[in-house]
């Protein structure tokens, strides 16, 4: 097989076409500043508006409830650090308490470490073997300064698609802001935010067919966040800075047409993906799936190989021309054993050779077929040696 098979559609997808094209006027002939009056930057704002309304429909939100970012990381920084500073000007410099999970995205444990330099107390929720958030252990942590939950939709590494609603639901009873990391979720899971009580969600248009650069920040109308950024009057005086035009616009297409091709991408994706797991855990010794075997991904196969490490069976699976990742992509080439995977009980024998293969709507039973035999071989090799 002489074209490269991607495999990595976790750490992101390839822009899609309609996007592309949906961008282009907006590098070359409409490139007038939104804030501006003359109709050149009209034509810029009335875009923005447009890309916003689509993204509102797609999680049943309003227009105004749709912020715009570079990003799920800042997203996710503007969501927890503002959140804190809300709960303080509120109460009156009062300490902050932070209720996540161990099996979160860096972008959300890495805020509340720094948080925590500024005495905001964080605690994390117990999970399970799958890496599902116990629901029944979260209200025991739940104190009288705790002032939100934040959870993940979907694990960015296993796969496993949390219990939002019944958390969001918890959260509500408790009067707590709830937001989730839907970074992973959004654009192949159906979302309604009204239905599932959630009051603030992050997304990134790269995982979904956008480009990178851009993202979203879903906060409930209701919920007065401050701003992140300073400076001038964009996105209703709360995220300073002169919009990305372009990669609005790219990101409400992406958004319009991953919504629009959803559930029949879902199924195709879900049965190579099942095809690829059941192949690899019959025809490899040595190795098991992690995650949830239901509540999970559609398009994740996550596995844990005895005896090599995840890092150099990528790297090998590499010369092969297949794109695979041995655990999140904002983690590659660091020494440490996954976050998530300890917090979910494997050990470090086991974690060590951990990999992930995510597919997409362009992946064939011809690619999986060959990725099968390939680490096939690349294993016996390894573990030969």
């Amino acid at each position: 097989m002489n074209r490269t098979i991607y495999l990595d559609h976790a750490a992101t997808t390839r822009l899609l076409p309609e996007a592309a094209e949906a961008m282009e006027p907006y590098l070359s002939i409409y490139y007038g500043n939104p804030s501006t009056l003359y109709e050149l930057g009209e034509k810029s704002r009335e875009a923005i508006e447009n890309a916003r309304a689509i993204i509102a429909a797609t999680i049943h939100a309003q227009p105004e409830e749709i912020f715009f970012t570079s990003g799920g990381t800042e997203s996710d920084n503007w969501a927890l650090k503002e959140a804190v500073s809300l709960y303080s000007r509120m109460h009156k410099g009062r300490f902050a308490h932070i209720l996540t999970t161990a099996v979160e995205h860096h972008a959300i444990l890495n805020t509340c470490m720094e948080l925590e330099q500024l005495r905001c107390k964080t605690e994390y929720l117990p999970v399970d073997e799958t890496g599902t958030v116990l629901v029944s252990k979260a209200e025991e942590k739940i104190r009288e300064n705790t002032c939100m939950m934040s959870v993940m939709y979907a694990n960015n590494e296993i796969g496993t698609i949390e219990p939002i609603t019944e958390l969001a639901q918890l959260a509500k009873r408790h009067e707590l802001i709830f937001h989730t990391d839907a970074v992973q979720a959004y654009g192949h899971l159906p979302i309604n935010v009204r239905r599932e009580n959630i009051d603030m969600l992050s997304a990134s248009a790269h995982k979904f067919g956008g480009p990178k650069g851009s993202g979203f920040l879903y906060i409930r109308k209701d919920i007065n966040l401050p701003a992140f950024i300073h400076g001038g009057g964009q996105e209703s005086n709360r995220r300073a800075g002169t919009e990305n035009v372009p990669g609005i616009v790219g990101m409400g297409k992406a958004a319009e047409l991953s919504h629009r091709r959803m559930k029949a991408e879902h199924y195709k994706v879900k049965k190579l993906r099942n095809y690829l797991i059941g192949r690899v855990l019959r025809e490899i010794p040595d190795c098991i799936l992690t995650g949830s075997t239901h509540r999970r991904l559609a398009n994740n196969a996550s596995f844990c190989f005895k005896g090599v490490t995840g890092e150099a069976v990528a790297i090998l699976l590499d010369t092969q021309g297949i794109c695979v990742s041995s655990g999140s992509a904002c983690t590659t080439g660091q020494k440490e054993d996954s976050h998530v995977l300890l917090a979910a009980g494997i050990d470090s024998e086991w974690a060590n050779g951990a990999l992930r293969f995510t597919l997409g709507g362009e992946n064939t039973k011809e690619e999986i077929d060959y990725t099968v035999e390939k680490l096939k071989m690349v294993l016996a090799d390894m573990r030969v040696a």
